[in-house]
């Protein structure tokens, strides 16, 4: 039975992936910042769905203990680790981070920084192992920078980038790298603003997900329709774009 680290499972849409994962058998390694709720979650996933389930602390911005706590989760995971997700991501508070240098440097740490490093110490596991996956969820907040979350975006956008470089660099080793594109889900991310259009449930997003990495996606967008609503997006000419209030 193969095994996969779930980091950011705390909530969200990474604790649906993890129900989604284990409802077809998958032994789960739980990792994020409060292992308190991570142990919860395993006990109840290891009940409802007979899978083994284990927690373990990872922060992505102790930047000086964050190689040991990724040791730590392959050490839990043993020798059937095939694959992770990243599901970290923190949208901040923009309006104050356009004045607060510390706020502007978590949402970019947490979104880009820490993503990556914890990306790349995967990258070089799976390349020395010659097989696995690595998911990590970028957003469509990434493809075209806005004035209401530019700062997110472009941390995602940058990710998306890194992304894209790992999956060449990976390709030729057998390890396959998906890029994740949610749009509007309903997490705490978003809470508050419950009159968003187009906002899909977390358990539609991990379904969505769960199937992009069994059917080897490069990129995908949760839910799909999101693909076409960027491309009109992406395609507006700047001299409009920068006029719009978005």
């Amino acid at each position: 039975m193969s095994t996969v680290l779930i980091l950011g499972a705390n909530a969200g849409i990474g604790r649906a992936l993890a129900a989604e994962f284990a409802l077809h058998k998958h032994d789960l390694v739980l990792a994020g910042r409060d292992l308190e709720e991570l142990e919860a979650l395993a006990a109840d996933l290891r009940l409802r769905h007979g899978v083994a389930t284990q927690a373990v602390r990872i922060d992505v911005l102790d930047f000086d203990g964050l190689a040991a706590a990724l040791e730590a989760g392959v050490v839990a995971a043993g020798d059937a680790l095939d694959g992770m997700v990243l599901c970290t991501g923190s949208l901040g508070n923009p309006q104050a981070a356009r004045t607060d240098f510390a706020e502007s440097r978590r949402i970019f740490d947490t979104n880009f920084t820490g993503s990556a490093l914890v990306l790349q110490f995967f990258a070089n596991y799976f390349e020395q192992r010659g097989e696995g996956f690595i998911c990590a969820l970028s957003s469509v907040a990434g493809d075209r920078g806005r004035q209401s979350n530019y700062l997110y975006g472009s941390a995602k956008g940058g990710l998306t980038t890194y992304l894209q470089g790992l999956r060449n660099r990976l390709y030729g080793a057998g390890v396959h790298v998906i890029t994740v594109k949610p749009g509007f889900v309903d997490t705490r991310m978003v809470f508050g603003a419950a009159r968003l259009p187009l906002i899909a449930s977390p358990e539609a997003a991990a379904r969505g997900i769960y199937r992009a990495i069994i059917q080897r996606k490069d990129v995908v967008y949760v839910p799909a329709f999101w693909r076409l609503i960027m491309l009109v997006v992406c395609a507006l000419p700047e001299s409009v774009f920068k006029r719009l209030k978005m």
